[in-house]
């Protein structure tokens, strides 16, 4: 509703002032998700601070591979490590085909040891074989989504509460399409994806966190941040500009900087995989035409392990049990830098674009001297930097030594962990969202007092389009401001579609006085960019919308109906699967230190183990034909009544060995 004329054209609906209710925040944890195409990781940033947590036996990092096996899902190392046995149903690198088109996918197929078609919309799917006629076709958002559950009950396990919200991180040149194809993978997995963050910003916020707060707000004068992101499957590099808080605002437990993005660019197809590929391709140049599937695989395995080898040493030897024999490759750092001379200099391309695009003059003038350096820091994220040719071209290029202080493999995770403690009721100041308008077919406006709606940018509006208008407030000592951005023609905005909602907090002050200036920006992109700014107080917020591209709705809905009506069953056969796993171990152990020691045991112990040991072998036996047909519960019991009778088994193994060491 228009309020009177007055210096304001507005007047926003209220959140929270002094006699308005307010309803009970959320309470369950907010992770932070860096779903990578090599590896991923799920941090929690609480009172204990930013952390990344480890799954059950300690590791940080979660394979990016799934296997769609008989025997069910295998996620992570354990698929990892068995690709070249199942090369055609383990599935890696996914996360570059997510959001794609077959021909935009194209140049990775060669190296794709599993089959890549065509499906809806000529999205890219992935053909898992199948003993029907047909192949079964599965969704790089599926597979994404599998990794997603796995970090889910990872972190509930280890917090232990149920995980359902998360903070979802992607490469800062990820379109609108890949964007929502990550969101689709989230809601698949169980997850509510409540903010997307482009993976450099994600990063800088980590570094903000690691920097010493006191000598930080010594610091008078902005600084300029590079963040420097080669990670498995993407390049990026973004500029920061890192904005001290005013003194005002400075608490001792606020953060010390605002972080605004100056520019962006990258390469969605540069990475730590090109460099696989490219070892690959020269190898295969001295290897017969046709490899197998399995020979595909292992040339990848042995080329990555080749590539990590050679950061520490000068020359390796890559050992390659293929189809055909055994093969050796020799490999030193200098042939390895000159295969990756090419996808540097591309970086270094994007580096340029980057600081042109920020207004930054480059290289420095001749002579300047390093207080007026344009570049305070650079921030490496992403394994693939560990590489010394890549710290190198760096170094020489920025002409600073890069920032290491914090694990390139860790940093993206950590910084979305604390994005997520903002979102969970941490004010820091200004921090970037990452949410995508792919086109603008209706008006786009705020909803103000009243429920109308206050049109920025009418429809038809070309591209790109920019309006801002100010906006005051309708309630006494409100600390918070509700900004509802819809869509549509209605002069209702409970008629129009809702695009979402963020709040900028400010200061109480009386009704009509605060200045609130809105700005919606509408690039050449499509890309929706709202921001919000109290003059008075200097708050600040924003946001930045996106539609619903990638899975089709109906493939979003089949998903999730499948993954809830079947998750009793997946439950029980992930049980059956590691009952199996682990009972076989135990089963040969038993059988082992039977032959040595049955002879010592009692005749009623022997025949009572014997007889357990039968019965859990029968269930594994009958688990492997069909896992259907064991009861988990049962077969359980079955093991834990196995374990109890080999007591005096192990008693007599671990007597023998002491026995032996003294």
């Amino acid at each position: 509703m228009r309020s009177p004329p007055t210096r304001y054209a507005h007047t926003l609906r209220s959140v929270v002032t002094a006699s308005e209710p307010t309803s009970a925040p959320r309470t369950d944890p907010i992770v932070g998700i860096d779903l990578g195409t090599t590896n991923s990781l799920v941090a929690i940033a609480d009172r204990l601070g930013p952390r990344v947590i480890p799954d059950a036996q300690g590791r940080a990092l979660l394979p990016s591979v799934v296997r769609y096996g008989a025997e069910g899902l295998v996620v992570g190392d354990d698929a990892r490590d068995t690709a070249a046995e199942f090369p055609r149903v383990t599935i890696s690198s996914a996360k570059r085909l997510m959001g794609r088109s077959l021909e935009d996918a194209r140049p990775d197929l060669p190296f794709l040891p599993y089959e890549v078609v065509a499906g809806p919309h000529n999205t890219a799917r992935i053909a898992l074989p199948t003993r029907g006629e047909f192949p079964r076709l599965v969704s790089p958002q599926e597979v994404a989504s599998v990794v997603l559950r796995t970090l889910r009950d990872q972190a509930s396990a280890a917090l232990g509460t149920p995980v359902k919200r998360a903070v979802v991180t992607v490469p800062a040149y990820f379109d609108d399409a890949q964007r929502q194809a990550t969101r689709d993978a989230g809601r698949i997995a169980g997850l509510e994806v409540v903010r997307i963050v482009n993976e450099p910003t994600a990063a800088a916020l980590a570094y903000g966190l690691g920097l010493d707060r006191a000598a930080s707000r010594n610091r008078p004068d902005q600084q300029t941040i590079v963040v420097f992101d080669l990670g498995g499957g993407t390049f990026d590099v973004s500029v920061l500009r890192l904005i001290p808080t005013p003194e005002d605002q400075a608490g001792p437990d606020a953060d010390p900087f605002f972080f605004q993005v100056l520019s962006t660019a990258g390469d969605t197809h540069l990475g730590g995989d090109d460099l696989d590929h490219a070892i690959v391709s020269a190898w295969r140049a001295m290897l017969p035409r046709d490899l197998t599937p399995a020979d595909q695989r292992r040339l990848l395995a042995a080329a990555e392990q080749a590539k990590r080898e050679l950061s520490e040493r000068d020359q390796t030897v890559a050992r390659v049990a293929l189809e055909a024999g055994a093969r050796e490759f020799e490999l030193s750092r200098v042939e390895l830098e000159q295969l990756a001379k090419p996808l540097i200099d591309r970086t270094l391309v994007a580096c340029r674009r980057a600081l042109a695009d920020a207004k930054i003059a480059w290289p420095p003038a001749e002579g300047a001297q390093p207080s007026t350096h344009p570049i305070d820091a650079v921030i490496l994220v992403g394994g693939q930097t560990r590489m010394p040719a890549v710290r190198k071209a760096v170094r020489e290029f920025f002409g600073l030594e890069p920032y290491t202080a914090l694990d390139p493999d860790q940093v993206v995770a950590l910084g979305a962990a604390v994005q997520a403690s903002i979102l969970g009721g941490v004010d820091s100041g200004l921090r970037s969202g990452a949410l995508l308008l792919d086109v603008i077919p209706l008006s786009l406006g705020l909803e103000t007092v009243g429920g109308a709606a206050a049109k920025l940018i009418v429809r038809n509006a070309t591209v790109p389009a920019r309006a801002t208008e100010q906006f005051s407030t309708s309630v006494d000592n409100q600390t918070a401001i509700r900004l509802h951005v819809v869509q549509g023609e209605r002069e209702m905005a409970g008629d129009c579609r809702s695009l979402g909602v963020f709040v900028l907090r400010i200061p109480p002050m009386p009704a009509g006085i605060p200045r609130v200036e809105v700005e919606f920006l509408v690039d050449a992109n499509g890309v929706l960019t709202i921001s919000a700014i109290e003059r008075r107080s200097g708050r600040t917020a924003g946001l930045q919308v996106i539609p619903n591209h990638g899975l089709t709705e109906e493939e979003v809905h089949r998903m999730e109906a499948e993954s809830l009506a079947h998750a009793a069953e997946d439950l029980a056969r992930h049980r059956i699967v590691d009952l199996t796993a682990n009972s076989k171990l135990d089963a040969k152990w038993i059988r082992t230190q039977l032959e040595r020691f049955g002879p010592a045991l009692e005749i009623a112990t022997a025949s009572d183990l014997m007889m357990k040991l039968q019965t859990v072998e029968d269930c594994i036996a009958r688990a492997e034909r069909d896992w259907r047909s064991v009861d988990a519960g049962w077969f359980a019991s079955a093991k834990d009544q196995l374990d109890r009778a080999s007591v005096r088994l192990q008693e007599l193994a671990i007597a023998e060995s002491l026995r032996q060491q003294g």
